[in-house]
C-alpha cells in the first residue's frame, strides 16, 4: 500500500534533529534539468508562468539560480519536514519515532512539480514550482508533459517494494494526483474524502479537508496500516467512514459541524 500526498507552498527550513538521515530524491537528474529550465527564466516569466506578485517572483527566482549551490545544498531538509502547509499540520510529523519514518519512507509518497515523487526523508532544497505550472520544456508545454510516465513508473516500484495490499491511497490534491495518470499507474486507487455534516446537509471545506489527509497519512503511520480496509477505523477529529455514501473508488469520510 502506498499513499500518495501533495507538497505545500509553506516551507520551513529551520534545521532540526531527525532519528534517521535523510536520502536522495530518486529523479535528482530529472529535477537538475528542470532547474536548469527555470534559470533561464525572468522574473517576470516567473511571475506570469506561476501568477507570483512581484516580491515572491523575486524570491522564486533566487531560490532557482541558489539552487545545487553549497549554500542552498546546507539549507535541504527532508520533505517531511520542509513542508508545512495544511495537510503537513494534520501530519504533525515532528514527533515521528524512527520507526515511524522507517515506515513513512516505505509507505509514503510526496509529489513535487521540481522532484517528481519523493519519499518523506528525501532532503529537498527551497523552491517552489506547481504541478499545474504550464513550464515549456524539451519534454512538452506543461510538467505533466515533462514528467509523462515517470512517477506512475516509480509509484509502482514503490508499491511493489511495500508491504501489505498493492493500492494507492490517494491524499493529494486533484492537480497533484493528475500527475500519475490512471493508465500509467495500473493500479487500484481508493480515495478518501473528507466532508462536513451541518444538521441534514454535507459539505466539503477546503481547510478541514486537507488537514484530515494529513491526519489520515499521521493515523496509517502511527498505526502500520498496510491494508486498506484498516482505513474504514480511522476515527480522528471526529471523523467516521460513511459506507452508505461510499463506492469502490471514493472512501466517505464524516465529521459533525462545529
Amino acid at each position: 500500500m502506498l499513499v500518495i500526498l501533495s507538497p505545500a507552498k509553506k516551507l520551513d527550513f529551520t534545521p532540526a534533529p531527525l532519528p534517521l538521515a535523510p536520502t536522495r530524491p530518486a529523479l535528482s537528474r530529472d529535477s537538475a534539468e528542470l532547474v536548469q529550465r527555470v534559470k533561464q527564466l525572468k522574473r517576470s516569466d516567473i511571475a506570469r508562468l506561476m501568477r507570483l506578485s512581484e516580491s515572491l517572483a523575486d524570491l522564486t527566482r533566487e531560490r532557482f539560480q541558489a539552487l545545487g549551490d553549497k549554500a542552498s545544498r546546507a539549507a535541504a531538509q527532508p520533505a517531511i519536514r520542509a513542508f508545512r502547509g495544511d495537510t503537513y499540520l494534520g501530519l504533525a510529523a515532528d514527533d515521528f519515532t524512527a520507526e515511524d519514518l522507517a515506515f513513512a519512507q516505505d509507505h509514503v509518497r510526496i509529489l513535487s512539480g521540481l522532484y517528481g515523487l519523493l519519499r518523506p526523508l528525501d532532503a529537498i532544497e527551497p523552491y517552489r514550482l506547481e504541478m499545474g505550472t504550464r513550464l515549456k520544456t524539451d519534454r512538452g508545454a506543461t510538467l505533466y508533459d515533462f514528467w509523462g510516465d515517470k512517477l506512475a513508473a516509480a509509484a509502482r516500484k514503490a508499491v511493489a517494494a511495500s508491504d501489505g495490499d498493492r493500492t494507492i491511497v490517494n491524499l493529494a490534491s486533484n492537480e497533484y494526483f493528475r500527475a500519475l495518470p490512471q493508465a500509467a499507474l495500473d493500479l487500484p486507487v481508493v480515495t478518501p474524502v473528507f466532508k462536513i455534516r451541518y444538521g441534514d446537509k454535507i459539505k466539503s471545506e477546503g481547510f478541514p479537508a486537507k488537514k484530515a489527509r494529513g491526519m489520515m497519512a499521521r493515523y496509517i503511520v502511527r498505526q502500520r496500516i498496510n491494508e486498506t480496509a484498516g482505513l474504514r477505523d480511522f476515527r480522528d477529529g471526529g471523523y467516521r467512514y460513511q459506507s452508505t455514501l461510499s463506492d469502490d473508488s471514493q472512501w466517505i469520510f464524516l465529521r459533525k459541524g462545529d
